[in-house]
C-alpha cells in the first residue's frame, strides 16, 4: 500500500488519509501506517460529518490542507 501511495504521490495526485469521520471526530486509526504515510507528505486526520464537505472543497480547490485540518481540528475550535 506505502508504494503505491508513493507512486501516486510522486506523480503530483494529491492523497489525503481521512482517518475517522465521527460526530466527534476522534481518530481510530493504526499509528504506524499514519506514521508512513505522513513521512510520504499525506495528511492524515479526523473530522467530523459537518466539516467534511469544506474538506472536500479545499481538496479540489488544491488548497493546503494540512492547514485546513488544523483549522479545523477539535483543539482549535
Amino acid at each position: 500500500m506505502l508504494h503505491r501511495i508513493a507512486d501516486v504521490t510522486a506523480a503530483g495526485t494529491q492523497v489525503i488519509a481521512l482517518l475517522a469521520l465521527s460526530d466527534d471526530g476522534a481518530p481510530g486509526y493504526d499509528h504506524e501506517n499514519a506514521a508512513a504515510l505522513a513521512g510520504l507528505g499525506v495528511t492524515a486526520f479526523a473530522c467530523t460529518p459537518d466539516a467534511f464537505p469544506d474538506l472536500m472543497a479545499a481538496a479540489i480547490e488544491r488548497r493546503d490542507i494540512t492547514a485546513w485540518a488544523q483549522s479545523h481540528s477539535p483543539a482549535s475550535a
